[in-house]
């Protein structure tokens, strides 16, 4: 039995109830697979929030729904590309029909795709991003993958080939850079950790812009000084974390890692990570990741 079948009996009515307890289920991989199609584990969660919002509001509609998870794959597959094309990533890869390919996956295409960096998989074509990454990161049969995407089988297997063979091409090429913070993106980064760690949360709301916006995301999102201040007490009550400076997918992020009271040594690999954005002197967004358990499955950070 394969995936989509696995859950044949959950999904055959596509309640809201059972579409729920899909969901839960497989939120993870919606988003290593959003994550890989918008280049960044960041995007990759604004996607899947923006599917299950388009996907709910579908369901209301009682209009019978035979294969959930499909479904919900096409509305993300859907949402990245519309992201993607809303940042002027522009790319052409027309599903044309091409011949059977004899090769089976090889576990080395599954190691390959599963070790690329998420910006890599932005280079492909969408058809070929998506392929690669429903094959060889999520483990999906290549008659899964045409009835997520609703192309024939010979379609998915002539864009997975081209897709590897690109994904090889850009992990090998000497040129990639590695993304670098600016010094005064490093200086305000480093201050705003200072504090934190200091646990000097009345200077940290000194900081914030009067229509500064939080987003702790899956729980809460907050606009202005006043309700956003209220987020550095809640870590004020909370001791399990320790921040560093460091980048995910080429940004500027604050690091969390655990730690415990009268123990300084640090997990090597971060819990979670905070993104913050300034404009001119002052903080314009904070981003928290903390109850999303697996965003750090996918991005790549140091």
């Amino acid at each position: 039995m394969n995936q989509l079948q696995q859950e044949a009996a959950m999904e055959s009515d596509g309640t809201a109830t059972e579409f729920e307890a899909l969901v839960l289920a497989i939120r993870p991989q919606l988003h290593r697979y959003c994550a890989r199609m918008t280049g960044s584990v960041i995007d990759g969660e604004d996607v899947v929030q923006e599917t299950l919002t388009k996907a709910f509001a579908a369901l209301k509609q009682n209009v019978p729904i035979p294969n959930l998870r499909a479904w919900l794959f096409r509305i993300a597959h859907n949402a990245s590309i519309d992201y993607t094309r809303n940042y002027a990533r522009r790319f052409s890869d027309p599903l044309e029909d091409y011949p059977e390919l004899s090769s089976p996956t090889s576990e080395l295409d599954a190691r390959v795709a599963a070790e690329a960096g998420l910006r890599l998989f932005v280079g492909l074509p969408p058809a070929q991003r998506a392929a690669v990454i429903l094959k060889d990161v999520l483990g999906y049969t290549v008659e899964e993958i045409a009835e997520i995407l609703g192309k024939s089988v010979a379609m998915v297997k002539g864009v997975l080939h081209r897709g590897r063979a690109a994904l090889r091409l850009a992990i090998e090429d000497p040129a990639r850079e590695t993304a670098r913070m600016d010094g005064l993106q490093a200086a305000r980064l480093e201050e705003y950790v200072r504090h934190f760690n200091a646990r000097e949360f009345d200077s940290l709301r000194d900081m914030l812009a009067r229509d500064v916006t939080l987003d702790v995301v899956g729980v809460t999102k907050t606009n202005g000084a006043v309700d956003t201040g209220q987020y550095f007490g809640r870590y004020s009550n909370i001791y399990d974390w320790s921040a560093r400076t460091g980048v995910v997918d080429g940004r500027p992020a604050v690091m969390i890692f655990s730690a415990k009271a009268g123990h300084p040594e640090l997990e090597p690999v971060p819990r979670y990570f905070v993104v913050v954005e300034w404009e001119k002197s002052k903080i314009a967004r904070i981003k928290d990741f903390r109850y999303v358990p697996y965003i750090m499955a996918s991005c790549d950070w140091r």
